[in-house]
């Protein structure tokens, strides 16, 4: 009995003193370098801006031809609980398929073993009402988020897709396109809804970020825009080929939380 008990006690302090070495790998006082990445799948295909149809809930086929919307508020949370908030003016991204590179974000993160990180797919409604001349980089109307931006309702579009389908009705310019533009902060638009959403994504199933300096994690995600489509509600693109500022833009702001999963984590 006296054996086991010391075999038993022996494993314990083992364990115990690899938890400790495991943490004095970090530094948390340093930090290093992350990148979450966003992978865009519709269903269980790559997207193609263009090229490829896809097929809806309701039986309608349809191209994405433009892929853009904004992350913001970045936090993460340690396998202890703790949490890092990523300063404000760092902490806003304009993820577009259409740009080589642009659905990589990359970020400064304290050393440590992270096991959940969220974001919000938009704008907040501080950054909605600042001053323009404070709204730089990403968010300057006028160059990064040109196209982004309502001018004449003072506010973001938080995700934008277009693209065609047959069962789009013709437009002015004798196309079959379909329109999402989604933002509302619950401020100027008539009616005040909020369509900012706030996504938590737990890595810990397929592998929590281990940041430590001179390596760069990679947390990747799957983006489904499928699901923007097929979800709570099933968006028909024939009875709502241009969604903007109206209260249907709920529905498709409900829909497209659940788009994102977490695939791996390379460390």
């Amino acid at each position: 009995m006296k054996r086991i008990f010391s075999i038993i006690t022996a494993s314990s302090l083992f364990l115990i003193a690899c938890e400790k070495d495991v943490s004095s790998q970090y530094n948390p006082s340093a930090s290093a370098d992350l990148s979450v990445e966003f992978d865009h799948i519709a269903g269980g295909q790559n997207v193609l801006l263009g090229t490829t149809s896809y097929t809806n809930a309701a039986g309608e086929s349809f191209t994405i031809d433009m892929l853009k919307y904004f992350v913001s508020n970045i936090k993460l949370t340690k396998t202890d609980g703790s949490e890092y908030v990523v300063p404000q003016d760092s902490s806003y991204f304009l993820v577009d398929e259409s740009v080589s590179g642009a659905n990589k974000i990359k970020l400064k993160v304290p050393e440590g073993e992270y096991k959940n990180i969220s974001f919000v797919l938009g704008v907040d409604s501080l950054r909605n009402t600042m001053d323009i001349s404070q709204r730089t980089g990403v968010l300057d109307p006028a160059g990064t988020a040109a196209g982004m931006y309502w001018s004449w309702n003072s506010g973001y579009i938080f995700f934008k897709m277009e693209g065609t389908s047959p069962q789009a009705p013709v437009d002015g310019t004798g196309n079959r396109k379909y329109r999402y533009h989604i933002g509302g902060f619950g401020g100027y638009s008539t009616p005040m809804f909020n369509n900012i959403k706030t996504i938590t994504i737990d890595l810990t199933a397929s592998g929590i970020a281990k940041i430590k300096t001179g390596r760069t994690p990679n947390i990747h995600l799957m983006v489904d825009v499928l699901k923007v489509l097929n979800g709570t509600t099933n968006v028909s693109i024939a009875a709502n080929p241009t969604v903007m500022v109206s209260p249907y833009s709920v529905n498709i702001a409900n829909n497209y939380v659940s788009m994102f999963s977490h695939d791996h984590t390379e460390n």
